[in-house]
């Protein structure tokens, strides 16, 4: 499955967060590990979704860029 993932800057550091996936959180000092560390969250995550006989949301969220000007 594909989520959509969204990185934004923090402070010092950045920080991701999957909209399909409510609590799924990571953070990194560079968007390359923020990407690494968001992967392993996903994956913790729908695993304790099994583990606790829950639904794992399908992927619906869609991330664009969007012109604002032009």
């Amino acid at each position: 499955m594909l989520y959509a993932v969204i990185i934004e800057k923090a402070g010092d550091n950045f920080s991701a967060y999957v909209p399909d996936l409510p609590g799924c959180i990571a953070t990194g000092a560079k968007t390359a590990d923020v990407k690494i560390a968001i992967r392993e969250a996903i994956r913790f995550h729908i695993e304790g979704l099994r583990t606790d006989g829950l639904e794992i949301p399908e992927p619906v969220a869609v991330a664009k860029y969007v012109e604002a000007y032009g």
